[in-house]
């Protein structure tokens, strides 16, 4: 492939094939339940989901999106940072995407959970409850409203490769501050450094709101927040140490 760097290429290669693994295993939904990341707290949740969800996709416009997005950031950041330290700054946004988008989930479990026991309901209850979405006894509507909420967090799920690419997207303003993007919404140049703290403040506002500006409402914003925040700490942190000799600092 021309125009494109090796561990961009070799990533985008695993995405695909992950994605048909997906379409023809199970019709969809046994490949899906092995290596999407589910809620620990589900007994769907496997170790090595941690990692196989950064290679997952919900859909065609998902993976298409996030691998145009790879190769044209990916290709940028990996020829300046060399492919060791480019796949060492995606996985580890990769990673920390999904500690933010568990700790929202867990931020929304935990305190629903403690009330619904602390009401008179069973652990086996509720777990029987978050597992068949149906009520195995009567439940008060002030109960009802705390069901919901835990539900959604324990029967979660996440896929895509879009918290390691927000980690890229960070790497790639922090080296490029005045290289001018556009969103295909708003197809207006912005620098860089404006446009992607904007993107993240946007995907802030989704998760508290539940207000989506550009993505499906599905998305898992606080991941993309995740994994721009570790991607902008370990620049910062390269850019301190063994990347401070000038060598993309602009």
């Amino acid at each position: 492939m021309r125009g494109i760097t090796d561990t961009v290429k070799h990533l985008i290669i695993i995405n695909v094939v992950m994605f048909i693994g997906t379409l023809a295993i199970g019709g969809g939904e046994l490949f899906y339940q092995w290596f999407a990341l589910y809620f620990p707290e589900n007994d769907l949740f496997k170790p090595w989901q941690i990692i196989t969800h950064m290679f997952m996709h919900g859909g065609v416009t998902h993976i298409l999106f996030n691998m145009f997005a790879l190769w044209m950031f990916g290709t940028a950041v990996e020829t300046q940072l060399g492919s060791k330290n480019f796949l060492f700054l995606y996985i580890s946004a990769g990673l920390g995407a999904m500690l933010f988008q568990l700790g929202y989930y867990y931020f929304n479990y935990l305190p629903a959970y403690s009330e619904l026991i602390a009401s008179g309901l069973s652990d086996g209850q509720l777990i029987e409850m978050f597992t068949t979405n149906k009520s195995v006894v009567q439940v008060s509507s002030s109960q009802l409203n705390l069901l919901r909420g835990a539900y959604s967090a324990y029967n979660a799920s996440m896929v895509g490769a879009s918290g390691c690419i927000m980690g890229v997207l960070a790497a790639f303003g922090m080296m490029n501050p005045n290289a001018k993007l556009m969103m295909i919404f708003l197809p207006i140049p912005i620098k860089a450094k404006y446009f992607i703290p904007g993107i993240i403040l946007l995907d802030i506002i989704s998760a508290v709101s539940g207000q989506s500006f550009f993505s499906p409402s599905n998305t898992a914003y606080m991941a993309h927040v995740g994994g721009a925040i570790t991607g902008f700490l370990i620049m910062w942190y390269w850019k301190k140490t063994q990347f401070n000799k000038n060598r993309w600092d602009r």
